[in-house]
């Protein structure tokens, strides 16, 4: 169910913006735009959905455009042009209190320097946003303690931020945004300040919050290996565009241009790409009916010395080698199941590469890729390799299985 809808939104900084989105369209850069007008173009011609309880990341260096999309979803920064819907609201032609009501029941913001204040405690900060809300004293220290105990942070609720590292405190201002239970969640570089590990175990938080609370999340950074750790979709951004939008998977297999490409130059892909990203189409017989001499037609046809078995049903049920259908043919055997070999280890096809590279390192036969008891694909040591070192083109020497 869409949540979110972005509709043409552009935003321009500064003066003649007329003629600064004209340059725009005629394909001018950021830095000409600037030198020609003196405005700035924060974010350009956006467009994009966001479904209920998705996490969104939108991403990109700095100057990209990504924080000023991120503050025009709320109206913190106004849109020069363009349509923002919430719920299938234009927020875009809100008046001042009817966009109070929005980001007081509807949305929340975590920032990246924890904007904790330092005078108050864990729980009256906690208590901020539904203090502001009217809530009462009673009602909203409730509903504070609750997010602090889902944060882990309930002990703490009487010490100040200063006496908490930073991992902690940036867990309360989740645990303060969460408390206002909004349907939507903005994250503007909320764990670019900590350090590696502290961001590993706030990522993996966020994870696990997720699951229960099912938030709408809007998460804005700077760093790729985060994006597709944690995104369902990633929006990639540069000088105020988006230049494509798709899964990790989808981005990293099918990168949109140059650019994408350069970008993803570092990443580690075994860590993004599944199974099915690099399986090949397997070469089978069907056991029930097919004897050595059909067998050995299909190895040499296909050039291998093994082939798949699988029943009529395309179940499969393990695997012939070249060296056991010649045995079979010279005794005059029509049947292969005496020879039926089912030591071939099986994997599905959405199990990361990550975690299939030692079981295809340890294994002396390529994996066989079964969904629902029916085989889908088979994995070679040799393609996962390609996939892995993709060339520039981001494309491997395989065409893996659709």
């Amino acid at each position: 169910m869409e949540k979110i809808k972005i509709e043409n939104v552009s935003k321009i900084f500064g003066r003649h913006i007329s003629q600064a989105l004209k340059l725009v369209e005629q394909k001018k850069s950021k830095t000409e735009v600037l030198k020609q007008t003196g405005a700035t173009i924060g974010v350009y011609n956006a467009n994009f959905t966001v479904n209920e309880g998705e996490i969104f990341v939108i991403m990109g260096l700095s100057g990209s455009g990504k924080s000023t999309l991120v503050r025009l979803l709320n109206r913190l920064i106004e849109p020069t042009s363009g349509n923002i819907y919430i719920d299938g609201e234009n927020i875009s032609n809100m008046n001042k209190q009817q966009l109070i009501k929005v980001r007081r029941e509807k949305m929340s913001m975590v920032f990246q320097n924890f904007g904790l204040f330092p005078q108050r405690t864990v729980l009256q900060n906690t208590e901020f946003g539904l203090e502001i809300r009217g809530i009462s004293k009673e009602q909203r220290r409730l509903k504070a303690e609750k997010a602090l105990d889902n944060a882990g942070l309930l002990p703490y609720k009487d010490q100040l931020p200063s006496q908490l590292s930073g991992g902690m405190q940036q867990r309360v201002g989740l645990a303060r945004a969460l408390a206002n239970d909004p349907d939507i969640l903005l994250m503007d570089e909320a764990f670019s300040a900590l350090d590696p590990l502290i961001r590993k175990d706030m990522q993996d938080e966020l994870l696990d919050l997720q699951q229960k609370m099912k938030k709408t999340i809007i998460f804005i950074t700077h760093d790729l290996n985060e994006a597709l750790r944690i995104g369902d979709r990633i929006a990639l951004m540069k000088d105020g565009e988006i230049i494509q939008i798709g899964t990790g998977e989808e981005i990293l297999t099918n990168p949109a241009n140059d650019y994408v490409r350069t970008f993803l130059e570092d990443v580690d892909r075994s860590k993004v790409l599944t199974v099915e990203n690099a399986m090949i189409r397997p070469i089978s017989i069907n056991i029930d009916i097919d004897g050595p001499k059909v067998a050995l037609q299909t190895m040499r046809e296909e050039e291998v010395s093994v082939v798949l078995a699988v029943n009529k049903m395309r179940e499969f049920k393990g695997y012939i080698t070249a060296d056991d259908a010649l045995e079979a043919s010279r005794r005059g055997e029509s049947n292969l199941l005496n020879y039926l070999r089912t030591d071939m280890p099986t994997v599905p096809p959405e199990m990361l590469i990550q975690d299939v590279l030692s079981i295809i390192s340890d294994s002396k036969t390529p994996l066989a890729v079964i969904q629902e008891q029916k085989l889908v694909g088979v994995l070679i040591r040799g393609v996962v390799i390609e996939t892995l070192s993709a060339n520039s083109e981001g494309v491997t020497e395989y065409e893996p299985v659709s």
